[in-house]
């Protein structure tokens, strides 16, 4: 199986940054995308950047300008760099990794739901 780790998470002050670390571990031969997700409580959770092995990266408008995502492919790793942070960027910060291809005793097997981590909190506040 496939495991996501995010870390970084914290209290800033608005106009402060902050960076987030996802680490993907387990029996990983690829994996085609990883992105952070964010969500508030009552509303759906919603893609704030995406990077692709062929493409991307990939921001919301929201965010665009203010923050950047980075994949290291070898370590199976992503980071988001958030600067400039806003009080409604204030949300529980989720990594997700879609077109993961694993390792078992028989081969390559290709996952086809996402894998996510567990969120780390997000709170932009004076």
């Amino acid at each position: 199986q496939v495991q996501l780790v995010e870390s970084g998470g914290g209290l800033v002050q608005p106009g402060g940054s902050l960076r987030l670390a996802c680490a993907a571990s387990g029996s990983i031969f690829s994996i085609y995308t990883m992105a952070w997700y964010r969500q508030v409580p009552g509303q759906e959770r919603e893609l704030v950047a995406s990077k692709s092995n062929n493409g991307g990266p990939d921001y919301a408008n929201s965010v665009k300008g203010r923050f950047s995502i980075s994949r290291d492919t070898a370590k199976n790793t992503v980071h988001l760099q958030m600067n400039n942070l806003k009080p409604e960027d204030t949300a529980v910060y989720y990594c997700r990794a879609d077109g993961v291809l694993g390792i078992n005793d028989y081969g390559k097997v290709a996952y086809e739901a996402p894998f996510w981590g567990q969120g780390t909190q997000v709170t932009v506040s004076s």
